[in-house]
């Protein structure tokens, strides 16, 4: 077991964990991701760019920044740098779907909107409709100022003292993100707003945990958001103050100088990790365990970080979460590449490691934030979420424009070094785990440690798995919606075809995830290629086999599609009929082996079992 020095509230604190029984200890589960970052809509776009090292962050032309009404006695200026990282799509809302007025969309800040929409992903990631769930889903998360308040709104003189004045502050102010989505996605759990600056959305996932540890909800949403506009808008660079020159983030090199501000939002879907395995859900990674501190005045100003602040977040995350720190192979850094940021951070990450003596560069670290930009509110989350999916995918990704490595940080008296290839994650110990550090400007640390997620049990019974039949059902609230949710599908399907992997989709699509109308699809095929094909004939407009859509232009105009059951009653029997379901379907089995139970009372010489499984000469179903 870890042990390290402590001060006296944190060694008292654990001391109460650890004699707690040890279902008060349990870990936390991460069942869902969702995120929208600049260059990647969704987590696998994100881990692509991670995986190829690229770098997301836009290079604006003066005709771009004129568009934005950036006027040219500003971005002529010597020191102005036109770069930042930017979020597409931030105009794009489908208003209906939240049941929203287009007034009303209009009227809400575009992070309260993106919020919203990833925080809906995020459950459908999970495999999970708000609407059908019957646990408690918690919402915790943060966001930075609405400046499409200050630049899009505030300029309308008619909002001021109007009757749209009350209902612009709900759809702009910090108070409302939260609880935004728990009206909108009727949630019934804790719905609290974080906001420590730059370590907003860590400090929310912390506070998630702790609430489901608490047993306050079952399923907690957790992250953060953060969206500047006008977003093509570059920056003043100063030496010596917070920004970079160029406009890239060289964390730990010996050219830092400063981060660049981005546009994003992410949230991960978290479950105490025994009701996780329990439910059978998809498990990505596993939060170990979490700390939350401030600095206090123990530092050279406001805006300045902490060695000890940072060291005691770390030591006390470290020491909850139980994982000996030889097994951590990967540390997800704040990493702002500032003068004074980032050997700080190295000094607090080597002081709260130094008890185990380990070996030189023996944990690699790095920063999403060369690929991404520094996203404020969002910064933590993205962290995160990179870190889960590096645990998923067994890889280090590379951190960016490091090829020098700070000379005011003595890498090689520490454990540490700066990943800068993309590197297979060798197993340490008993499984793969790491840190994320996020530190927020007024002094708020966080840092988390995850564990690769447990080895995925079987989810239906071996017989159960050889079925080569597939029912995939897709529902949308528009044609056009459809469209999209059929083209992603026969992505995924194209980029995964085993047996396992399309009985799992397709068992999510039909069980756990919500399902709309009036627009709807449904597909029968057996084996992913068809499923494709089905697929590609629907967004072509034709009409195959298998292929079955419902429409309000085919159900009538103005109706609601409804599904009927037809029992026929008497009809033709024949041999073997039911055998591949009862081999096949658990769930059909045991209802079978129900009823034969209770025809047993009122039957001597006749089993309904043994007619189902009886051979070809002895079995009376014969079509009489």
């Amino acid at each position: 077991m870890f042990i390290c020095v402590l001060d006296p509230v944190i060694a008292w604190r654990l001391s109460k964990i650890m004699t707690e029984p040890s279902e008060h200890r349990r870990e936390i589960a991460v069942i869902g991701l969702a995120c929208r970052f600049p260059g990647a809509q969704n987590p696998d776009q994100f881990w692509a760019n991670l995986r190829d090292g690229v770098e997301s962050i836009s290079r604006f032309t003066d005709e771009e920044l004129l568009a934005s009404g950036i006027s040219p006695e500003v971005f002529r200026q010597p020191n102005y740098v036109k770069a930042g990282g930017v979020l597409p799509g931030i105009d794009l809302f489908d208003a209906g779907f939240f049941g929203m007025s287009r007034r009303e969309a209009e009227m809400t800040d575009p992070q309260q909107r993106i919020f919203l929409e990833v925080a809906w992903e995020g459950l459908e990631n999970a495999g999970y409709d708000p609407q059908t769930y019957d646990g408690s889903i918690g919402v915790f998360a943060g966001s930075c100022i609405s400046t499409y308040l200050l630049f899009n709104l505030v300029p309308e003189v008619s909002i001021v003292g109007s009757g749209e004045h009350f209902p612009t502050l709900i759809g702009n102010d910090k108070d409302y993100l939260a609880t935004h989505v728990s009206y909108k996605l009727n949630l019934h759990g804790p719905s609290m707003n974080i906001q420590t600056a730059c370590s907003t959305s860590l400090v929310a996932i912390h506070t998630a945990c702790q609430s489901l540890l608490n047993g306050e909800c079952d399923i907690a949403i957790a992250g953060g958001v953060a969206v500047s506009v006008p977003q093509q808008a570059g920056y003043f660079y100063q030496e010596g103050a917070y920004f970079s020159p160029d406009g890239s983030c060289r964390s730990f090199s010996a050219d830092a100088r400063g981060t660049v501000f981005s546009s994003g939002a992410g949230v991960v879907v978290l479950k105490r990790l025994e009701d996780a395995l329990r439910d059978g859900d998809c498990i990505d990674a596993v939060v170990k365990g979490s700390a939350i501190n401030n600095d206090g005045a123990a530092k050279v100003g406001f805006t300045a970080p902490s060695v000890e602040g940072q060291v005691r977040a770390i030591s006390e995350a470290l020491a909850i979460s139980e994982v000996d720190p030889e097994t951590i192979g990967y540390i997800e850094a704040h990493g702002t590449a500032t003068p004074l940021g980032d050997p700080i951070e190295i000094a607090a990450l080597s002081l709260a490691f130094s008890s185990q003596k380990l070996p030189s560069a023996s944990c690699a670290i790095g920063s999403v934030k060369s690929n991404v930009g520094h996203l404020d509110s969002a910064a933590g989350v993205c962290g995160f979420i990179k870190t889960v999916l590096s645990l998923k995918h067994a890889q280090i990704p590379p951190s960016l424009h490091c090829s020098t490595p700070n000379p005011n940080i003595d890498f090689g008296r520490t454990p540490f070094y700066v990943n800068t290839e993309l590197r297979s994650w060798p197993v340490k110990g008993r499984k793969r785990s790491a840190g994320v550090s996020s530190f927020g400007i007024g002094g708020t640390n966080a840092h988390v440690v995850l564990e690769e997620a447990p080895a995925r049990m079987p989810a239906v019974a071996p017989g159960e798995r050889s079925r080569s039949t597939y029912a995939l059902p897709l529902s949308a609230r528009s044609a056009e919606a459809l469209r999209e949710l059929a083209y992603a599908y026969r992505t995924r399907i194209s980029n995964h075809t085993s047996s396992d992997d399309l009985r799992d989709l397709c068992y999510s699509a039909s069980i756990r995830r919500a399902h709309h109308r009036p627009h709807r699809l449904c597909l029968v095929a057996n084996s992913g290629p068809q499923l494709v094909q089905q697929l590609d004939a629907f967004l072509s407009g034709e009409t195959v086999a298998g292929l079955f859509t419902c429409s309000p232009q085919r159900a009538g105009s103005g109706s609601t599609p409804r599904a009927g059951f037809v029992f026929s009653g008497q009809g033709a029997q024949w041999w073997a009929m039911g055998r591949e379901l009862l081999t096949t379907s658990r769930g059909f089995a045991q209802t079978i082996e129900e009823i034969d139970a209770l025809l047993r009372r009122h039957t001597n010489d006749w089993r309904l079992l043994a007619e189902l499984t009886a051979g070809e000469e002895e079995s009376r179903l014969d079509g009489a």
